[in-house]
């Protein structure tokens, strides 16, 4: 898959996802606890998906590429046990500040994702403009 079609497929999901948050504004608990189940599964198995693919192209893709996805999963990891955990909480303040920090935790997520689109951005630009320099070479032009 040429890298801007991957780009395609991001923005198609950005949008799906930026649905999905709007229509949790009017949706009841349980429907917004299932999604929540479900987004956690989804992210689950991209990260997984990711992993995958990071060890099947560790040889042809950067260090750094391999590195950022390493450290993304152990953050990943690291949320989610603290989700987990602050669950069980149920003292109202406590789930007051849980709320700020998970708001908060959203819009760290939501400004990582940001700047990952923005390098990705980027890197696929590179790569258009490696394969056109490429091809130039091999025609002599």
């Amino acid at each position: 898959m040429a890298a801007s079609d991957t780009m395609t497929e991001l923005a198609a999901r950005a949008k799906i996802a930026e649905d999905r948050v709007a229509a949790a504004q009017t949706q009841a608990r349980d429907q917004i606890q299932a999604q929540v189940a479900e987004a956690r599964l989804n992210a689950q198995v991209t990260a997984e998906q990711l992993k995958a693919q990071t060890a099947k192209s560790a040889a042809t893709v950067s260090e750094w590429w391999t590195n950022a996805q390493q450290t993304w999963s152990a953050h990943v990891g690291q949320i989610r046990e603290d989700i987990d955990d602050k669950a069980a909480d149920l003292d109202a303040k406590r789930m007051q500040r849980r709320a700020d920090r998970a708001e908060n935790d959203a819009v760290a997520a939501v400004q990582y994702a940001e700047a990952a689109l923005e390098e990705a951005e980027y890197a696929v630009l590179d790569a258009t403009l490696a394969r056109m320099d490429a091809d130039a070479a091999k025609t002599g032009g």
